[in-house]
């Protein structure tokens, strides 16, 4: 008994020798808390370089954005619960329902009475397996106790749990999207997995998975790039021989475990090889277009790869799949990386400022710029020299299982030559390379096997260890694995807090997701991470959850989720379409135009005829003679103007203005004839009042922006009402009252006669505004209701009408349609309500309601708001579609109308809007090309030059109207020359610039 406790202290003795031995030796690697925070601060730093525009080129960590946008946000489970639970309140019901059944309600029931709403995922994984968790209701009696006020609980609490997640029932039924059959390929390290992932949604969500490796010789990791991508191209065709589906063409994602550089989900560009790869002509290429190119090549199959995922980021998306709380994945195996999900307001790199992206690290290049040096060791140093890869992924040299068992052979080399291990004895397999391997590593550390594994391990190298070698060497692995684990805790606490720090909370609640063989095969390598971890970042509560196939499913996830937006934007880019016109069919709406233009000049067609083509008996623009005082009223939108012009002739011409705005209400808009011309009346009499002329009768212009036939310059008949106005006993009767009315003018032909004012040159008016209409200078000869064939007269186009004959329902869309039919005058102005301000917002509005409706925006949510018509203003399109509107503006224009949009849905909005507005312009610029050629051919000329008056909102202030309006004007109407001017007050100055005019020629006409 005594011997027996002797040997035992001797041997413990000589155990504590070794180990201080080796501590002693070994000291450099042994870092204290002290060193692994202030590593973990300069990770941080990194971290911030990498995310800056400025200097990520220069950063070591490059914090890749992966366009992987979200984890697996819950809908699709919460979806499966709710399925669920349908079935269980059908269930409750049923008098001799299965046992298990009635467990599964007991446990529903017994979620929904007590605990927080969050909890009710829970029960998706109890009904999934048919079992309930400890203390579960599970026998007769207590079927009784499921009461109907228990059923009408259950009902409450659920349709509560529902509508705070902001969706419904049918929406999270039919929300399951991420179904299908998927294609995973896993390029990473010596062997090369493919996967094919069956998701489906029958009666409860399953993943199942077949699967094949395939080895990756070494002499195809070194070799040229197109080999290697023929490689996988081959593997990737005898796979899908033997699953039997090569005459399909399935979604791919690809798991490209290596940094890469994207600018989209589908592609990626190599930045560097690691982890013993160094195939040629590869680097700064394209990964997705090599392996199209070698899938094309062999021509026996077709392959669709929607999208580049690394590894690190299967591995959080995988188990984002059952936690979601997942936010941070982590690869500790042959390389190690991590990703975790970033504030977008952090990215430079990528444009918006809302929402959050999935940040591929690439962590192993820590250090490259010499910020470690200070804690490698010499044989971190030797590892990197004989290394593919020298003074790169020097942190991955120091944590990674691929130079693990590399960086202990050489520590053993060093100290038998020292005498410290073998007695000296350095054999030929000791100096071999490779020879010691990290699965040695783990072997060795095993607690109570361990020794004898070393034992068995040295003596394959042909060193004859004694026992004290082996404790050694179990020691000297010891440090080694700790270190790589206190390493990555350090940087992976860089990551937590910035987590902590983005949520601005006190104490971070978090799932990292964790896979590679190193942290799953050693034996003390999981639990020294995790508690290192925890003493470095105490404010973080971190749950570690392994990876199950990360790489495989996880791809398969991402690309399944890409699958279906790819799906989702096919059918949004396939709505859209119907509003991106071709130049065929721009050419046939100019064609049209110029049809309607002649067909409303003929006095045989003018009756019928929707473009009426109205003269307005003005003959000529100002000659610099007009002088005087003049009142100008505008009435044309939902305010009316009085003004008070002073215009003095002489060398230096001047116009001064005087002017006061009323409101129009809509009470008098929409009632009676006599009450909106009392309106007018009582206004000009206040202005009068207000400008201290009470009583004079001064020469007035009405600029009356609505069809009018004129039978003269001061009298005008209005034809009918447009832009929301429908005053009774209007229509037909000349628009008059008592005051001096020299001109009646539409509010273009002011713009043009403002314009002509500046250049002589300008002998076209256009108006794009609320409304929309354009006048020009005509021959005389041409115009067939007025008589005389000399000179010419401006024509008020009407061009509002063109297509109320059914001319443009080839390119009017079902938007257009429900515009039209709901608006004051439907079957009227139909161009207008494709082109004008009054109009745009509003079919961008029930395009967004179809999208809404078809679950691609909103989360399938139609608000209050979305339903109010005319409440997506036209202005809005013009802020939404600003190059300088970040997202995150975007959005908040999007919640001021009560809709709460996620970054995804402010840029399909700003889509929608850019493809309305951008058909309005093409539309535009091919009526004003009929008018310019016509001019043109008028005057029997090879080339044209003229100028257009332009004056409305849309024109002026959205910020790629008038830029696409004059491309189109070019494109369509080649021959001609034109400048566009921006009008000064068109509907008051031109008005009084007019009335101006017809004084002077009354006079004439009268002296």
């Amino acid at each position: 008994m005594i011997a027996a406790q002797l040997l035992a202290y001797y041997f413990t003795e000589l155990k504590e020798d070794q180990v201080k031995k080796i501590d002693k030796y070994l000291y450099a690697m042994r870092l204290s808390d002290e060193t692994l925070l202030d590593v973990m601060a300069r990770f941080r730093r990194e971290m911030k370089n990498g995310l800056s525009r400025d200097f990520n080129p220069t950063a070591a960590v490059k914090m890749l954005p992966t366009f992987v946008r979200s984890i697996p946000d819950g809908s699709a489970l919460l979806a499966v619960v709710v399925k669920h639970c349908v079935e269980i309140r059908s269930l409750l019901r049923k008098p001799k329902a299965a046992p298990h059944s009635w467990v599964t309600a007991g446990l529903a029931l017994r979620v929904c009475r007590s605990c927080p709403e969050g909890r009710l995922v829970q029960l998706i994984s109890f009904a999934e397996r048919d079992e309930a968790p400890r203390g579960a209701w599970s026998n007769e009696e207590e079927q009784e106790q499921l009461t109907e006020p228990d059923l009408r609980s259950f009902d409450l609490r659920l349709d509560r749990v529902i509508s705070e997640a902001g969706l419904t029932l049918e929406i999270l039924v039919e929300s399951v999207q991420e179904k299908g059959d998927f294609i995973a390929l896993d390029l990473g390290g010596s062997y090369f997995r493919i996967l094919r992932v069956k998701v489906s949604h029958e009666k409860k969500q399953t993943v199942q998975m077949e699967s094949e490796i395939y080895n990756t010789p070494e002499d195809i990791m070194h070799g040229s790039g197109t080999r290697l991508f023929d490689h996988v191209a081959e593997c990737l065709g005898d796979f899908m021989e033997k699953q039997q589906i090569k005459d399909k063409k399935l979604p791919v994602g690809f798991t490209f475990s290596f940094p890469c550089r994207q600018s989209k989900l589908d592609e990626g560009i190599l930045i560097t090889w690691t982890k013993r790869f160094k195939a040629s002509g590869v680097e700064g290429a394209d990964v997705v277009r090599l392996l199209n190119k070698a899938i094309k090549k062999r021509g026996d199959y077709d392959a669709d790869i929607m999208a580049v995922v690394n590894d690190t980021v299967g591995t959080m998306m995988t188990c984002g799949f059952d936690d979601q709380r997942c936010e941070v994945g982590l690869i500790i195996g042959t390389g190690t990386n991590a990703c975790y999900m970033e504030e977008m307001r952090h990215i430079d790199l990528v444009e918006g400022d809302e929402g959050r992206m999935c940040i591929n690290t690439e962590w192993g290049a820590f250090g490259d710029d010499g910020s470690l040096e200070d804690i490698r060791t010499e044989f971190d140093r030797e590892i990197d020299r004989g290394s593919l890869n020298p003074g790169k992924q020097l942190f991955e040299k120091m944590v990674s299982g691929l130079y693990m068992g590399e960086l202990v052979r050489l520590i053993l080399v060093k100290m038998a030559k020292e005498g410290l291990l073998f007695e000296g004895r350095i054999t030929p397999e000791l100096l071999t390379k490779g020879k010691f391997e990290t699965k040695h590593v783990s072997a060795i550390e095993k607690s109570k096997e361990g020794l004898n594994k070393a034992k068995e391990i040295l003596t394959r190298l042909g060193v004859e260890p004694s026992h004290e070698d082996c404790i050694a060497v179990q020691h000297v692995c010891t440090i080694v694995s700790f270190r790589s684990a206190n390493l990555v805790a350090s940087t992976l606490g860089a990551i937590l807090n910035q987590l902590r720090d983005n949520k601005g909370v006190g104490r971070l609640r978090t799932t990292v997701g964790v896979d590679g063989s190193l942290y799953k095969m050693h034996p003390q390598y999981a639990r020294r991470l995790h508690k290192t971890t925890r003493r470095l970042v105490p404010d973080s509560e971190v749950r570690f959850l392994l990876s199950e196939s990360g790489s495989g499913k996880g791809a398969a996830m991402v690309t399944a989720v890409a699958y279906r937006l790819s799906e989702q934007h096919r059918l949004i880019d396939e709505t859209l379409a119907e509003f991106k016109l071709t130049h065929e069919q721009l050419l046939q709406v100019k064609k049209r135009m110029r049809a309607e233009m002649e067909a409303g000049l003929k006095k045989k067609t003018h009756e019928t005829a929707k473009v009426k083509m109205l003269p307005t008996f003005v003959r000529s623009t100002p000659d610099g003679t007009e002088n005087g005082d003049f009142l100008a009223l505008d009435l044309g939108g939902t305010n009316f103007r009085v003004l008070l012009v002073k215009i003095r002739s002489g060398k230096r011409r001047t116009v001064e203005m005087h002017n006061k705005i009323y409101a129009i209400p809509i009470e008098v808009m929409q009632g009676t004839g006599e009450e909106l011309f009392d309106h007018i009346v009582t206004c000009i009499s206040d202005f009068l009042d207000y400008m201290g002329i009470k009583g004079a009768r001064l020469p007035l212009g009405f600029t009356f922006s609505f069809p009018c036939k004129q039978t003269s310059l001061d009298a005008g008949i209005l034809l009918n009402w447009t832009k929301g106005f429908k005053a009774t006993d209007c229509e037909g009767e000349d628009v008059e009252f008592d005051l001096d009315v020299v001109a009646v003018v539409n509010d273009t032909v002011g713009t043009m006669m403002t314009c002509a004012y500046e250049d002589p040159n300008c002998e076209i008016g256009l108006i794009v505004g609320t409304g929309s209409n354009a006048c020009y200078m005509e021959e005389m000869r041409n115009i067939e209701m007025v008589d005389g064939e000399q000179g010419r007269m401006c024509v008020n186009t009407e061009w509002g009408a063109f297509g109320d004959n059914g001319c443009l329902d080839d390119i009017r869309t079902i938007y257009d349609k429900a515009v039209d039919d709901y608006s004051l005058n439907a079957g009227k102005q139909r161009y207008e309500k494709m082109i004008s301000g009054m109009y745009l917002g509003e079919i961008v509005r029930n395009i967004l309601i179809d999208f809404t409706k078809r679950g691609f925006l909103f989360r399938g949510q139609i608000s209050e708001t979305l339903k109010t018509r005319h409440i997506f203003e036209t202005k809005f399109l013009s802020q939404i579609e600003s190059d300088r509107l970040a997202l995150l503006q975007v959005r908040t224009i999007l919640q001021q109308l009560g809709l709460n949009s996620t970054c995804d849905d402010s840029i399909i909005v700003k889509t929608v809007c850019g493809a309305v507005s951008r058909r309005a312009a093409q539309l535009c610029g091919a009526g004003m090309a009929a008018i310019v050629d016509k001019i043109r051919e008028n005057r029997g000329l090879e080339r044209l030059e003229i100028t257009v008056g332009v004056d409305g909102t849309l024109y002026k202030l959205h910020p790629h109207f008038s830029r696409i309006m004059h491309q189109t004007v070019k494109d369509l109407a080649p021959n001609c020359d034109v400048t566009f001017l921006l009008s000064e007050d068109g509907s008051g100055k031109g008005a009084a610039l007019i009335t101006a005019v017809g004084c002077r020629l009354r006079e004439a006409e009268q002296n």
